[in-house]
């Protein structure tokens, strides 16, 4: 992955005590998805606890437009992702994906990073193991994770609002007990939780992974132990592989385009010296 940065003496808000919700703000994103399902390929089911679930490709055949969306809808409604209308300067790979933030800390940290671990036993499923990485907005509801301490904060305002968005990376849908999981850590009843399920190997799938590129490039410079309160803007693209059948080949794709064609511009505050 490529990145540059520039200084600026913008300040953006801090983390700490932001009146940001990205919860609400995913919201609308969410209700729009929801509505065009049919367009999009998603199947959506209401189960018998209220839950929604979003099929984005494992029985639906879902689109890459709808990993457009998910990836929106993974950064808190504080991020664009879109398909570039050509490749940049001197690449010659024909579809590329999108992505910028006035907010990135929040919206790739604190909301799309994939950083809770969500898992059940053969026990406790009745059936098969169960482990998936939880990312999009109501991690920052259950707050389950040791960086959330680090960003300083939680998405109160979404608590009141009583509904929220999880993502999960997974070929299957998930058990009851990971469900239950999720809302007693989250607060919110069963018919304010809505989970969105990309297998890697779909359209969507390896859309929205894509769509990380600017997340990894913000977790990157948090485990340098970059500031994170100077980073101000960011901006990002990469290539978008199709999809493979097997889901680790899709996954070695969608990592590859990201690790190896990823460019990121980072907008920063402070020395010159701390940027480079």
């Amino acid at each position: 992955m490529n990145s540059t940065a520039s200084t600026t003496p913008v300040s953006p808000a801090a983390l700490a005590g932001s009146s940001l919700s990205v919860n609400r703000l995913a919201a609308p994103l969410l209700r729009q998805l929801l509505d065009d399902a049919d367009a999009l390929g998603l199947r959506v089911q209401r189960l018998d606890s209220g839950v929604t679930l979003v099929d984005a490709g494992i029985d639906a055949p879902g689109s890459s437009a709808a990993g457009l969306r998910i990836g929106e809808i993974c950064m808190g409604g504080l991020g664009r992702v879109r398909l570039r209308s050509g490749p940049p300067p001197g690449m010659h790979w024909p579809a590329w994906v999108e992505v910028a933030s006035a907010q990135p800390v929040l919206a790739c940290l604190g909301s799309q990073y994939a950083g809770w671990s969500l898992a059940a036993s053969k026990e406790e499923t009745g059936g098969k193991k169960f482990f998936a990485l939880g990312s999009g907005p109501v991690r920052a509801l259950a707050g389950k994770e040791a960086l959330f301490a680090e960003l300083g904060y939680r998405d109160e305002a979404g608590h009141a609002a009583g509904e929220g968005v999880l993502v999960l990376e997974v070929d299957r849908a998930p058990p009851q007990v990971v469900l239950d999981k999720v809302l007693r850590d989250s607060g919110l009843p069963a018919g304010g939780l809505t989970v969105i399920l990309t297998p890697t190997r779909s359209l969507a799938g390896t859309t929205q992974v894509v769509a990380r590129v600017l997340e990894v490039a913000l977790h990157k410079a948090h485990e340098l132990g970059f500031a994170l309160d100077d980073i101000a803007d960011g901006q990002a693209c990469a290539p978008l592989p199709a999809p493979a059948a097997d889901g680790v080949e899709a996954m070695g794709r969608s990592n590859d385009a990201i690790l190896y064609g990823g460019q990121v511009q980072l907008t920063v505050r402070g020395t010159v010296e701390a940027a480079c």
